[in-house]
């Protein structure tokens, strides 16, 4: 597993004291107050203030003071150390666990690799499925089981084959 959760990426700058406007990869904005310190890039940062608002995070930075530093950072993805992240809820994973992970089906068959995760009101899945992406919903019905420390996701066959994008 990963030691770095990718938790967001710098969008703009927003103002002329160094905040930065983050679009969030979290479930919910609200989980970047539990932060205390992210990074930008490969460079730690103290976090000192979070605000939210409109489905993004505001995030002012020590070290970040005006808005030319703030614009240095746009584009970069957010991280947050894994032992600094709060753990997720039951049946709730992080994304870079599942990337990786072998799609199969209740019966052991395995029809291939989970490659990306397109958060929405139902989280959309890419496979690569011999060579062929492949999207899927994260429907009822469809994913049965995952296991991130085996690294597999079991999904019902026939319910994957009814809403899979081939």
């Amino acid at each position: 597993m990963t030691q770095k959760l990718t938790v967001g990426e710098v969008l703009k700058p927003q103002g002329i004291r160094g905040e930065l406007k983050i679009k969030p990869f979290t479930d919910d904005a609200e989980t970047f107050r539990a932060f205390s310190r992210v990074f930008v890039g490969e460079t730690p940062y103290k976090v000192l203030s979070v605000r939210t608002g409109g489905g993004a995070v505001y995030l002012g930075l020590k070290g970040v003071a005006d808005r030319n530093a703030a614009e240095l950072l746009r584009g970069q993805q957010v991280y947050v150390l894994r032992e600094e992240a709060p753990v997720p809820e039951e049946g709730r994973y992080y994304i870079a666990d599942l990337l990786g992970c072998a799609i199969v089906t209740e019966e052991g068959e395995r029809l291939g690799t989970l490659t990306d995760v397109r958060q929405a009101a139902t989280d959309i899945y890419t496979a690569d499925m011999e060579g062929k992406e492949v999207l899927f919903p994260v429907a009822d019905g469809v994913v049965t089981a995952v296991d991130v420390e085996q690294g597999t996701i079991t999904v019902n066959k026939k319910r994957f084959f009814e809403v899979a994008v081939l």
